[in-house]
């Protein structure tokens, strides 16, 4: 009775797919966005600043995804749970998941608070080339965006409490929360604005840090408020059993950023070999990717609750379908950003203040890179429905390969030509070998339930 009860509630069930996917991709596009503008926007002011001062900022990212993947490996794992849990009609299960992530949320920022401490001057040393100026610049952007990643980390869990439930509308108002707040603060402490003293890379990681503490207290409001289906606690009661059942779901993909920031510092070393403005152009390239392939982000976001929910009802139907409007409708709204790239990539490199060696070597690298992101759609797709389905190592493969491994395998290969044109291609090799392996790995999933 309770089944039916929620499943009459909850769109998941329920919704005709083609306008499920993209009434639940939408709002995450749109929140995916705002969320992308922390990164963005900090480097299109601080390379106002300096080349040095951007190039620090792409040194520090590798550190950023790693903290990052401590709290996205938390919020997949509590997706899926959750979702799973809801389609089964387990409201009990549901309240002892939530308070599972917000406890794992608080262990890892205390294991990244640790880490900052132990690592961050260390890290700079040896990857600033000797260069103080650039080693300056990011030890005081990246102590302060670790030590203060508790807004992150919560803000991760209570977006996907609205996620899990089907309400993506209201996750906007966390992201909006949080990115208007840094976009404002930012050119503030940047510049020293208003008399506040100009703080320059330092500036830039107080703004986010302030977005990310307002937008985890955003999202406590308004799931308390609006979003009873999935209640919690304050303090957190963790239960064991759903903590393994989050970290069994969620470590792998948690390992697939993990991995990525690990591969990035490789990638990272092997542009400084190049010139430090090759570094900086990667990291432009990273900030980019972060905007313009919202939309599949967007829409494989959406697809991890509705998979996991199916598969809790046993409605497999309902998942083909979701995965054939998911790529249907990634592809077709990325092409139409695929096509301004192509066409006007020094103008989109202009906002980044560029030097006319950046720019030289940038326009070539972004029509590269954004034919590599097209590749990436089907990649993206499987992956996320692996995860709804519960496969947290075959997405963890999938992701792994394409997005870490064979790119630096790749450019390690072709290193010794001397060509920076080499190295960007290297992305689109990977995304290519990455299309069959994602077939094979869905077919095999697929035929397991």
């Amino acid at each position: 009775m309770a089944e039916n009860t929620l499943e009459k509630e909850n769109k998941m069930g329920t919704e005709r797919m083609s306008r499920l996917i993209i009434v639940t991709g939408l709002p995450l596009m749109l929140s995916l966005l705002i969320n992308s503008l922390y990164n963005f926007v900090d480097s299109v002011f601080v390379a106002r600043i300096s080349e040095k001062a951007l190039t620090a900022l792409s040194l520090a990212w590798p550190v950023q995804l790693f903290c990052s993947a401590l709290g996205f490996g938390n919020a997949i794992g509590l997706n899926a749970v959750i979702s799973r849990a809801l389609g089964e009609g387990d409201r009990e299960k549901v309240k002892r998941a939530a308070d599972s992530a917000i406890f794992l949320a608080v262990c890892a920022w205390a294991l990244i608070c640790v880490l900052c401490l132990a690592g961050v001057r260390r890290y700079f040393d040896w990857q600033s080339g000797g260069d103080e100026a650039i080693a300056a610049y990011g030890r005081d952007y990246l102590t302060v965006c670790m030590l203060f990643s508790f807004g992150q980390m919560g803000q991760w869990v209570f977006d996907r409490f609205v996620m899990a439930s089907g309400r993506s509308h209201l996750f906007l108002f966390t992201l909006s929360a949080a990115s208007l707040t840094n976009l404002i603060l930012d050119p503030i402490f940047i510049f020293g604005l208003f008399g506040v003293p100009r703080l320059e890379a330092l500036g830039a990681a107080i703004a986010t840090v302030i977005g990310q503490i307002v937008g985890l207290l955003a999202g406590i409001v308004i799931n308390r408020r609006w979003n009873r289906e999935i209640p919690f606690s304050i303090p957190p009661r963790p239960d064991g059993r759903c903590i393994r059942e989050i970290l069994r779901i969620g470590v792998p993909s948690a390992m697939i950023d993990i991995l990525t920031a690990a591969l990035s510092v490789v990638m990272n070393s092997i542009l400084l070999g190049f010139s430090a403005t090759a570094v900086a152009v990667n990291g432009v390239m990273t900030k980019i990717r972060g905007v313009v392939t919202v939309p599949p982000h967007g829409i494989d976001n959406g697809l991890i609750p509705i998979v996991a929910y199916n598969l809790g009802a046993k409605k497999y139907e309902r998942i083909d379908r979701a995965i054939r409007w998911a790529l249907i409708y990634s592809a077709g709204i990325y092409a139409v950003i695929f096509a301004g790239l192509e066409l006007f990539p020094a103008a989109v490199l202009r906002l980044f203040d560029a030097s006319e060696e950046m720019t030289d070597i940038g326009v070539g690298a972004l029509r590269i890179f954004a034919l590599a992101w097209f590749l990436s759609v089907p990649g993206l797709i499987f992956a996320a429905a692996l995860q709804g389905l519960g496969q947290g190592a075959g997405s963890m493969v999938l992701t792994m390969s394409r997005q870490a491994v064979l790119p630096v395998v790749f450019a390690l290969a072709v290193r010794g030509f001397g060509s920076l044109t080499l190295i960007w291609t290297a992305f689109i090799l990977a995304e290519c070998a990455g299309i069959p392996l994602a077939l094979g790995l869905w077919r095999r999933a697929r035929r397991a339930i």
